[in-house]
């Protein structure tokens, strides 16, 4: 393997440094550049009164060993928890009351989240014809489709709402979720799929995402990219904002701006890991048309609030993850999270913390139309009414992200093969992040895994 191939990687979140580690614990030359003082992009954590919040990702599930892998090799195995088993549950709003999620199927048959009439509609589904061609299918058609449209409205528009901030009549099914469609193309059915599908997954020592456990930190989520960066040292460099890439001869000029001074750096490979708007500024010069694809890429606003009670002042039971609100129940947030049930760390003993979502593509227009303040007591009153709290919180904080999370729409897959073609076109310049490959956490990781292995073999066959 040629270790002298240079390599940079723009952007210094969970996709950019699991790759960059893996290339430098390799012995290659690979150096981050990252625009902000903080590293970990989207993963942000705060510790104020007490309150410890994750202002990005929350949590990420245990779906690929690389995951723990790499925490324990950075030194994070003390700081790595588990959820706490109480969070297992889920609720579901309907009608104002929450109502669990069933989870096995005598509670599917008792549950009151779902009609009869649905659940009878549900026993059709093995039955139910493949679609045609799922990267031109939502999310929506699909399960209509195939589990009725009370199964769409009341388990998988909050449940796309909770994932991707998005809605289900506008995200590709196979783009969005490739596993879910998988099961109909692969083996005729989810239901059938579902439990022929898990003995392959033993195989490849893959967990699949809704069996595999729920993962933090300590310190919170941002302390995984952060501890990464301080293994790698100075090859991480912060306040590095890329203003260009030029093609010369073979490689690559890279232009950032550093404390005012602009500073170029050259290099054999160069991977883009930011978001996709901000990656077609830097690029589009190349090619036209690749801008075009990056900057229609739809992210949402979403706003993240967090709210700290009194333990006393809350008198529902937090036996649970937290809940989902459905597109039907007319709230003006998401859905929220029982922040210090899944990892009571995040709390004092006698406080309690909860992290509420608002906006998403539901509500794409809120922000631009309604202050702020109004958006933000608006949803602490339903939230309020909703968990029976009589008193006022006494912590509150929010972060609000203008582009959140990318939406794998419907026709995604025209984008995905022109990042391919543009690839193979400009040798050495790739395009990554949370745009390709997933959203999650875990499939960030995975798919920097992946990434290494590309690299790595294009190296060594040069």
């Amino acid at each position: 393997m040629n270790s002298k191939k240079k390599i940079v990687i723009i952007g210094g979140g969970i996709s950019g440094l699991t790759t960059a580690y893996q290339l430098f614990k390799a012995g290659l030359d690979v150096t981050v550049l990252e625009k902000n003082k903080e590293i970990g992009g989207s993963m942000e954590t705060i510790s104020e009164n007490g309150f410890l919040f994750d202002r990005g990702a929350n949590s990420g599930l245990e779906t690929v060993p690389l995951i723990r892998k790499i925490a324990d090799e950075v030194g994070l195995k003390d700081e790595f928890i588990h959820a706490n088993a109480k969070a297992n549950k889920r609720y579901i709003l309907r009608n104002n009351k929450l109502h669990a999620l069933p989870m096995s199927p005598l509670e599917f048959i008792k549950t009151k989240l779902f009609s009869t009439k649905a659940k009878f509609r549900l026993l059709a589904e093995p039955f139910i014809g493949r679609s045609k061609d799922g990267y031109y299918q939502s999310i929506g058609q699909f399960v209509r489709r195939r589990l009725g449209s009370e199964f769409l409205d009341y388990a998988i528009n909050p449940f796309v709402s909770g994932v991707y901030a998005g809605d289900p009549d506008e995200l590709s099914v196979r783009s969005s979720f490739p596993k879910l469609y998988e099961l109909e193309e692969k083996y005729g059915g989810l239901i059938v799929g579902t439990i022929r599908s898990i003995r392959e997954r033993k195989k490849r020592k893959e967990i699949a995402k809704q069996s595999a456990k729920m993962f933090s930190f300590k310190s919170g989520m941002q302390i995984y990219p952060q501890t990464i960066a301080k293994v790698m040292d100075e090859r991480v460099i912060t306040f590095a904002d890329v203003t260009k890439i030029e093609k010369q001869d073979s490689m690559y000029r890279i232009s950032y701006d550093n404390a005012g001074h602009t500073k170029h750096i050259d290099a054999d490979i160069v991977i883009s890991t930011i978001p996709a708007y901000a990656c077609a500024n830097l690029i589009r010069h190349f090619d036209s048309e690749v801008g075009l694809h990056l900057d229609s890429i739809f992210y949402p606003p979403v706003m993240v609030l967090y709210l700290g009670y009194k333990k006393e002042d809350v008198k529902r039971n937090l036996d649970g993850f937290g809940f989902l609100i459905p597109e039907k129940e007319e709230k003006s947030f998401l859905g929220a999270i029982w922040s210090s049930t899944i990892f009571p760390n995040r709390s004092k003993e006698n406080e309690v913390a909860f992290t509420l979502f608002v906006g998403g593509s539901r509500n794409k227009e809120m922000f631009s139309k309604v202050d702020k303040e109004i958006i933000i007591n608006n949803a602490i009153d339903e939230f309020e009414k909703i968990m029976g709290i009589n008193e006022k919180h006494i912590y509150k904080s929010y972060r609000y992200w203008s582009k959140a999370i990318p939406q794998y729409t419907i026709g995604y897959v025209e984008h995905e093969r022109y990042f391919d073609k543009f690839e193979k076109k400009f040798p050495g310049l790739i395009l990554s992040g949370n745009y390709r490959g997933g959203i999650s956490v875990g499939d960030c990781i995975k798919n920097s895994e992946l990434m290494y292995e590309k690299i790595v073999s294009t190296i060594g066959n040069a």
